[in-house]
């Protein structure tokens, strides 16, 4: 396909390829909305075979399908994902504001000494940057910087993204760091870890990209979690992230956030009929007790 194609030639050529299409009027109104490059294009391939060649009796409902279940696995998880980032953000300017008082906190003596001092004064200009952007936008921050001259962190962790955030406490020193874990009796590395995974899948969420085969280059330590998992590869998949979210979050949160998820596997489970939902859990990271 290197020529434009209307949703009618799209479900044409995938017929073509032996996809079946149960209901037209239904996947012309899903390419629509949704477009057939982020539906078929981003999901087919657990519809293929070693060849390239699309399974026996796949139809275009399956493809979506797994497409619906991922869209809503980022609207579930982009959702927990804020509950963590509201909570490191008050957990984190709470106290460098007891530590370091709400006015010179920004200075690059109050970060880890052991860190590269370019990553450093790079996250105080960044933090900055963001200041200087916000001022005349957003109202708490002008009105510090007019009235007092500076933003308190209880201002200024509204401002910073989740990625910015989550880099102010892996520079933070160590004993900074270890003070805000043991909130979460883990260790300050394994917080720090968590949250550089996080963001990430933060970003895939926002930015609309395939989250349930995620695979980050960042190491958790997992076997802090659970003792037991024997990982595929060694990079962090999403199972491990969904277990890691136990955590931070308070029990109540986390039974709804797990919830949330076994309805959409089960949701799932019932479209797929070319094959099985324990290739996609596979894919998730889930052990073989679950499958």
């Amino acid at each position: 396909m290197k020529q434009y194609k209307t949703d009618e030639g799209l479900l044409n050529y995938l017929e073509t390829k032996n996809v079946i299409i149960k209901n037209r009027k239904f996947a012309l109104k899903k390419l629509e909305k949704y477009t057939y490059y982020s539906i078929v294009n981003s999901y087919k391939y657990n519809f293929k075979d070693s060849n390239n060649n699309y399974f026996h009796n796949v139809s275009f409902e399956e493809i979506y399908a797994l497409y619906d279940f991922d869209k809503n696995l980022k609207l579930i998880m982009l959702k927990y994902a804020l509950e963590v980032e509201s909570f490191i953000k008050s957990l984190i300017s709470n106290h460098i504001s007891n530590v370091y008082g709400i006015k010179a906190y920004l200075n690059i003596n109050n970060l880890d000494s052991k860190a590269n001092l370019i990553v450093r004064k790079r996250l105080i200009d960044k933090i900055n940057e963001v200041i200087n952007h916000n001022y005349g936008i957003h109202l708490a921050i002008t009105h510090y910087k007019d009235n007092y001259g500076f933003i308190p962190p209880f201002v200024l962790t509204k401002i910073l993204t989740f990625g910015v955030i989550s880099s102010y406490y892996g520079l933070l020193k160590q004993s900074d760091r270890q003070i805000i874990a043991k909130k979460f009796k883990i260790s300050d590395v394994l917080l720090k870890q968590i949250l550089r995974c996080l963001t990430n899948i933060r970003n895939i969420c926002a930015h609309n990209d395939r989250l349930f085969c995620y695979r980050d280059k960042y190491t958790l330590k997992f076997k802090e979690i659970d003792a037991n998992y024997v990982a595929k590869d060694n990079l962090t998949n999403l199972y491990m992230m969904i277990k890691a979210m136990q955590i931070i979050l308070d029990k109540r949160q986390y039974n709804s956030l797990v919830k949330s998820i076994e309805k959409e596997i089960n949701k799932l489970d019932n479209k797929l009929n070319s094959i099985d939902i324990k290739s996609i859990l596979r894919i998730m990271g889930y052990p073989n007790v679950y499958i």
